[in-house]
């Protein structure tokens, strides 16, 4: 009978596990090109979220792109005022700090995050617009 209900308990655990795995978003690297195409497109409901500092912005930023420090100990609290259901596009300098707060939101339950490679700068190095 211990046996069963150690099974049993057991079983539970992996399920419950595998649920919340399922339920983890996957954070996706994706080329500047395609962070313009889905952030431009008419249709789009995405969220541009620089994580830079305020100085950096203030050089140079994607147009439309909210600027969310990741470095600020307010960081957590200031992305809470985003949609957790609407894909959410980062962006840093290089793609270091994206990649980090990526992680921060999908530890925050945002469904849909897209961490574009290679920061600011690959998307210069593409030759695509920034706002100055």
């Amino acid at each position: 009978m211990k046996k069963l209900l150690l099974i049993a308990i057991f079983s539970c655990a992996i399920a419950l596990q595998s649920c919340a795995q399922k339920e983890a978003a996957a954070i996706k690297v994706i080329s500047p090109q395609e962070v313009y195409d889905a952030i431009y497109s008419p249709s789009s409901d995405a969220q541009l979220l620089d994580v830079r500092t305020d100085q950096e912005y203030g050089v140079s930023h994607l147009k439309n792109a909210q600027n969310i420090c990741v470095t600020t100990s307010d960081f957590q609290e200031k992305v809470k005022t985003l949609d957790k259901n609407k894909p959410v596009y980062v962006y840093c300098k290089k793609g270091g700090r994206s990649a980090k707060a990526a992680k921060i939101l999908a530890d925050l339950g945002f469904k849909e995050i897209y961490d574009m490679q290679g920061g600011l700068t690959n998307w210069e190095d593409n030759e695509l617009e920034v706002e100055n």
